[in-house]
């Protein structure tokens, strides 16, 4: 069994003395994110947040596996939310739980040094295999959560880049201009068509130029997708003007067999606002 109530308590008076002794091992020289911070705020919440890991693990050694990892959840989701291990690299994150693991491996060595009448060296990697489980566990669930909020903010803050890359800008007497600037790919081009025929309908835009002199190149989906964007205004009525068609672009185009025939265009954006 490797419950054990005298290397719990032993822990637990170990507990500060862990949080110091790992902070101050933290070689700052190469330290990034949370653990390069000098700001005095951010170190008092990393020691506590490292302090209170070690409340939790200690609990293996008198609650069972079930209740254990059910009261760490807690632990992980407030960690991997955090902002500042949010902005730091996963693998740092990491290597800095493997440097506290050790740690673990120490102390639980040490007391058996000072108490190898009492424990067999059985009892002794009985302790040390729980806790590097545990240590698996928690890193693993910790790593899940982790990436899952990364990924959430990565996709919010591309929402807002689209948002931002592609304003529709309500002109004078119903007009609008769209100008599109950057790469385009196929996720953004859907943007793009949702956004736009939203944006010309809320906005009462019955007559949209679209400028894509901000655009070096597109490849084929998203040429498709443009000229399917000028067909779904067309429906919504309204009328489109595009300006600014690089040579590549109208290529493209004409490859794949587009018709311009019904789709005003103009060389640049000043020549397109004289188009009526």
């Amino acid at each position: 069994m490797h419950q054990n109530n005298d290397l719990y308590h032993h822990l637990l008076n170990k507990a500060k003395q862990l949080t110091d002794d790992w902070y101050n091992s933290i070689d700052k020289s190469s330290a990034t994110g949370v653990y390069a911070s000098t700001d005095e705020t951010v170190i008092a919440r990393l020691k506590a947040q490292n302090y209170s890991f070690h409340e939790h693990l200690i609990q293996v050694f008198v609650e069972e596996d079930e209740s254990f990892f059910h009261s760490f959840e807690e632990w992980v989701n407030e960690i991997a939310s955090d902002l500042g291990h949010q902005t730091t690299p996963t693998h740092i994150i990491l290597r800095e739980f493997l440097n506290v693991q050790d740690q673990y491996v120490s102390m639980i060595t040490g007391f058996a040094k000072e108490n190898e009448d009492k424990y067999s060296n059985r009892e002794v990697n009985l302790w040390i295999s729980i806790v590097l489980k545990a240590f698996g566990k928690i890193i693993t669930r910790f790593v899940e959560v982790h990436d899952m909020l990364a990924t959430k903010r990565l996709k919010s803050q591309q929402a807002l880049i689209n948002e931002l890359s592609a304003p529709v800008i309500q002109l004078q007497a119903h007009m609008g201009l769209l100008p599109v600037v950057g790469e385009i790919d196929t996720q953004r081009a859907k943007y793009l068509l949702e956004n736009t025929l939203s944006e010309c309908t809320n906005k009462g835009i019955t007559h949209l130029f679209i400028d894509l002199s901000g655009v070096n190149m597109i490849d084929t989906m998203v040429a498709m997708q443009i000229f399917q964007l000028i067909d779904a205004l067309k429906i919504v009525g309204v009328k489109t003007t595009l300006s600014g068609v690089r040579p590549e672009i109208a290529l493209t185009a004409v490859n794949l067999g587009l018709d311009f025939k019904d789709i005003k265009i103009a060389g640049n954006l000043s020549q397109a606002l004289q188009i009526k």
